[in-house]
């Protein structure tokens, strides 16, 4: 099984950027599908955007424009770019491997998270 490792996460103003990365710690991403959901406090865990072994993506709506998925599958590493970050953008993230990720049933993998926050 695929042990996943995030990071990047921090604290941000309205406006700023960060850049999350997840690393396959043991295992390899292989021909998973990768992806970013999200949790913010009292509220379930959404998906944010994923990533096919060939590249195709998807994205949230509330995302769409601002957050661009991105993997190496040499390396073995997920990233999620996220620029023109909104205050309702805090969460923890985390990252997800599944053959195929249509929602958090499809999930065979999830890193620890890391935590998002941006101040307004």
């Amino acid at each position: 099984q695929v042990q996943l490792v995030e990071s990047g996460g921090g604290l941000v103003q309205a406006g700023g950027s960060l850049r999350l990365s997840c690393a396959a710690s043991r295992g390899r991403f292989g021909i998973n599908a990768v992806a970013w959901f999200r949790q913010a406090p009292g509220k379930q865990r959404d998906m944010v955007a994923t990533i096919t072994n060939g590249g195709y993506t998807n994205y949230a709506d509330s995302v769409k424009g601002r957050f661009t998925i991105s993997r190496d599958n040499a390396k073995n590493i997920l990233y999620l770019q996220m620029n023109s970050l909104k205050p309702e953008d805090t969460a923890v993230y985390y990252c997800a491997v599944g053959l195929r990720i249509l929602g958090s049933g499809d999930v065979r993998s999830w890193g620890q998270g890391t935590q998002v926050t941006v101040s307004s």
